[in-house]
């Protein structure tokens, strides 16, 4: 019997079940006006060269890996370590701050009020219950990415549909001048959310794990990159629309911004708030459950060739599942709960750790553009699927243009460029980052001495890791 093939539009919705956050909308929203510029922008300069790099790279170099391997094989261990630090710690951090979302969101529904104590063990509940559940193969289930993908959607048409008719009854809740959709350059306030913007455009290599599947990647990848890049910012645009419509953007909560939208154009109490606000909050545990089984195999992956501590290495015999790296994830998103205690009831927990997360998850593809480039010039002799369009002084331009994006969003996210009580807020994201990537540079050289030799990647005339033993080394 023949194998069925992906269509196109399997692919597209494939790439938007993965790429669609629905807990970064309201991030993105709180820039106003100007969001809608900078996703037109970003969708150009960054989306489209980021994804057919994905895809050339996914489609080339297939392994349990991806970003992972495909660091190491161009630019060698040392920078592959670092990687595989940078993505899996971006993640007890991501689960922490969609934790910290629980209670406020509990209480923009109910009016339940919980004290600090209360809310850290419910927001320990939610860690545990993700952790427990990666022991797991159900965390590999199809249904539960496509179950969370259904709820986001269905949250999106609430939000969009409610906010073009209360818009249409009581009018904007925003200034909507044409001079409010224009940038500010002169402004820094923001640019400290375009990291948000970037943020939601991850999630595109996993087009190229269709690759066997289609029946012509070559045509079916840009094709579904065009199209899914139009459908995510669409979507993005659509809830944007809706938050905009209810809530001002100075009184848009960045962690319930969604379940107060909805509850300011229909009521607190009305039944479709309720349900929005209840599968708003399943989509969360959905979304943690279903990114638990890729950020933990890449750990592990990376634990057992040397470049992550020996913990993570561990994988139970029974169910195959990376259960030393979940392991892992649960302490330190608990620790990470628990600074909240020194820092106080009322700081901005969600923020300083979704910022940070976001920031870890962006500082982890950066080494990628120089990997490719390094590639192209060094194995270019291997068999391309899919070949993005760019060679000699364009092929730079494309890869340095979306890494000097991801590293100017870094800076206007967490460094201070004045002494405004809104710049020196983000001073403990700034801490907090120095301190974990200081603690990266430890774990990859203690990491390191279980290890033979380093792989110092292609360029140096080493053979690749995808060649066949038996295959012919070519001098770089």
């Amino acid at each position: 019997m023949e194998e069925k093939k992906f269509s196109l539009r399997d692919v597209v919705l494939s790439v938007i079940c993965v790429t669609f956050t629905i807990e970064a909308v309201a991030p993105a929203a709180a820039m106003g006006n100007v969001q809608f510029f900078w996703w037109v922008f970003l969708i150009v300069t960054f989306l489209l060269p980021y994804g057919l790099v994905v895809a050339e790279l996914g489609t080339t170099y297939d392994s349990d890996g991806g970003l992972y391997d495909w660091v190491r094989e161009g630019l060698g261990d040392a920078w592959a370590s670092r990687v595989a630090w940078y993505y899996w710690v971006n993640f007890p951090l991501w689960m922490a701050s969609l934790a910290c979302m629980f209670p406020s969101i509990m209480n923009s529904l109910w009016g339940l009020e919980f004290s600090l104590p209360v809310a850290i063990i419910i927001e320990l509940a939610f860690v545990w219950g993700v952790t427990f559940l990666a022991f797991s193969p159900v965390s590999e289930a199809e249904w539960i990415m496509n179950g969370g993908a259904a709820i986001k959607m269905f949250i999106t048409a609430v939000v969009a549909i409610a906010g073009i008719w209360f818009a249409a009854t009581h009018g904007f809740a925003n200034d909507m001048s044409p001079s409010t959709f224009l940038p500010n350059l002169g402004s820094l306030d923001s640019l400290t959310y375009l990291s948000v913007i970037l943020f939601n455009f991850m999630g595109f290599e996993v087009i190229a794990t269709f690759t066997s599947s289609m029946e012509d990647p070559s045509r079916d990848i840009p094709r579904a990159l065009v199209v899914g890049g139009i459908a995510i910012v669409a979507i993005y645009l659509l809830c944007g629309i809706g938050l905009g419509a209810a809530v001002p953007v100075d009184e848009l909560s960045l962690d319930s911004g969604m379940v107060d939208a909805v509850g300011a154009m229909l009521g607190t109490g009305h039944p479709l708030t309720q349900v929005v606000g209840v599968v708003f909050l399943v989509t969360l545990f959905a979304n943690m459950t279903s990114w638990s089984f890729g950020i933990n195999v890449v750990a592990s992956y990376a634990a057992r060739q040397g470049n992550m501590l020996r913990p993570f290495a561990y994988v139970n015999e029974k169910t195959d599942m990376p259960n030393g790296a979940a392991i892992m994830t649960g302490v330190v998103a608990s620790l990470v709960l628990l600074l909240q205690i020194p820092l106080g009831e009322d700081s901005p927990v969600f923020w300083i750790f979704f910022s940070m997360n976001i920031v870890f998850l962006l500082m982890s593809y950066i080494p990628m553009f120089p990997a490719m480039l390094s590639l192209r010039r060094h194995d270019a002799g291997r068999e391309r699927v899919f070949r993005a369009p760019f060679e000699g002084a364009l092929l730079r331009v494309m890869l340095v243009v979306p890494a000097v994006e991801l590293v100017l969003s870094i800076i206007a996210t967490i460094v201070p460029f004045n002494g405004s009580p809104d710049e020196l807020s983000k001073l403990p994201m700034l801490v907090g980052v120095v301190a974990l990537t200081l603690a990266g540079e430890v774990v990859r050289v203690v990491s390191k001495r279980g290890r033979e030799a380093d792989y110092p990647g292609i360029g140096r005339g080493q053979r690749s890791m995808f060649d066949a033993p038996d295959e012919p080394v070519e001098e770089a």
